[in-house]
C-alpha cells in the first residue's frame, strides 16, 4: 500500500508540476464549451436542449488529450521496466497512475462545469446533477482510456491511434451522463442514468488495470 501511494503521489505531483497538461485540458474544455454558442446561435431554448451534451463531449476531449502521456514517459525513460520488476502488483500500479490522472484532468473538469454550463443557458436546477455526473462518470474515462495508452506505447501517429480506439468506448459513459443531465433537467429525475453511469466506472475498476497490464506487458517484451 505504500508503494500504491508513492506511485500515486509521484504521478499526481509530476501532473502538478508540468501543469501545463492539466491546463491545456482544462482550456480546451473551456474553450470548447465557450464556442459552442458562436456555432448554434445565442438562442437559450437550443442552447439549453444541447446543453447536458455539449458539456459532457468537451470534458470527453479534453480528458483525451493527456491520455496519451499516461504510460510514455516512463515508457520513455525506463520507469515502467522497474515497475513491472516491483514486487507490486502491475494492475495496482495502473490503477495508481489511473487514479493520479484522474486527480489531474477528471476532478478539475467536475469542479469548472458548474461555470461553463451557464456559458450555454443549462438549466440551474440540473447543474449538480452534472457536476455528480462527471463525478461518477470521469473515472471511467480515465479507466478506459489506460488500456489504449498502453495498446499505444511504441506505436507510430499515436494520438490518431488513440482516438481511434478509445472514442468508441467513451460512447457509454457519454450517452449515460448526458442523460443524467438532460432528465434532471427535464424534471423526470437523474437517479436511473447516474446508477448505470456509477456501475460503469466501478466495472471498469477491475477490468481496465488488468487489461492496460496485460497491454504494457506485451510492449515491454
Amino acid at each position: 500500500m505504500a508503494a500504491l501511494l508513492g506511485l500515486f503521489r509521484r504521478d499526481l505531483r509530476l501532473a502538478l508540476r508540468q501543469s501545463g497538461d492539466t491546463a491545456l485540458v482544462l482550456g480546451f474544455f473551456v474553450l470548447a464549451v465557450v464556442l459552442f454558442p458562436f456555432g448554434v446561435g445565442p438562442e437559450p431554448q437550443i442552447l439549453g436542449r444541447i446543453a447536458a451534451g455539449i458539456v459532457w463531449v468537451a470534458a470527453l476531449l479534453a480528458a483525451l488529450l493527456s491520455l496519451d502521456r499516461l504510460f510514455q514517459a516512463d515508457y520513455e525513460d525506463g520507469g515502467l521496466d522497474l515497475i513491472v520488476l516491483s514486487p507490486v502488483p502491475l494492475e495496482l500500479a495502473v490503477l495508481a497512475k489511473c487514479a493520479a490522472h484522474w486527480v489531474a484532468t477528471g476532478l478539475p473538469l467536475a469542479l469548472a462545469s458548474p461555470i461553463l454550463a451557464l456559458v450555454v443557458d443549462l438549466d440551474a436546477r440540473a447543474i449538480p446533477t452534472l457536476v455528480v455526473s462527471l463525478l461518477l462518470g470521469t473515472p471511467a474515462l480515465s479507466l478506459i482510456g489506460s488500456v489504449a495508452a498502453a495498446l499505444i506505447l511504441g506505436a507510430r501517429r499515436q494520438g490518431v491511434l488513440l482516438s481511434v480506439l478509445v472514442l468508441p468506448l467513451y460512447v457509454p459513459p457519454l450517452v449515460f451522463g448526458a442523460g443524467a443531465v438532460a432528465a434532471s433537467a427535464s424534471g423526470t429525475g437523474p437517479r436511473a442514468d447516474l446508477l448505470i453511469l456509477g456501475a460503469l466506472s466501478l466495472g471498469a475498476l477491475p477490468l481496465s488495470p488488468w487489461a492496460s497490464a496485460a497491454a504494457l506487458r506485451l510492449a515491454l517484451e
